[in-house]
């Protein structure tokens, strides 16, 4: 990073950053975890609520997703003591901080979305679990 024309570069958790672009993508970077950050923003939700809102992630991918962003200290983890347990997960006080970046990519895709797709119903999930017993 060129700051007041010097270079610098940012040490973190044992790796060499240059680029501020860098930091933040290496905590949100990848297919699935701005995803995972946005179906978070408005509450909690449990491991089966996020594996239901995005289908097309499997549950070991979803698994390493949250325990990264854990580590990250973006998503916290509660667990209930109860039978069966509980655990949800939601956005800490620096994920939350994440939310004007996410509304703005969200905002950009519906944007190229709308100008270069078409837009197609999706049936719900339980019009198709009907289907199938048919």
């Amino acid at each position: 990073m060129i700051i007041k024309g010097k270079e610098y570069a940012y040490r973190m958790n044992g790796r060499i950053y240059h680029c501020a672009m860098d930091v933040t993508m290496s905590f949100i970077g990848g297919k699935w975890k701005t995803v995972v950050l946005w179906y978070l923003r408005n509450d909690a939700k449990r491991f089966s609520e996020l594996k239901r809102l995005i289908p097309e992630i499997t549950e070991k991918m979803l698994s390493v997703q949250l325990k990264q962003l854990e580590q990250d200290a973006i998503v916290e983890r509660t667990v209930y003591p109860q039978v069966p347990p509980k655990v949800e997960y939601r956005l800490t006080k620096t994920g939350k901080t994440l939310l004007p970046i996410l509304e703005e990519i969200a905002s950009w895709g519906l944007k190229r979305a709308e100008t270069e797709a078409k837009k197609i119903e999706v049936p719900s999930r339980t019009k198709i679990k009907k289907q199938h017993k048919s």
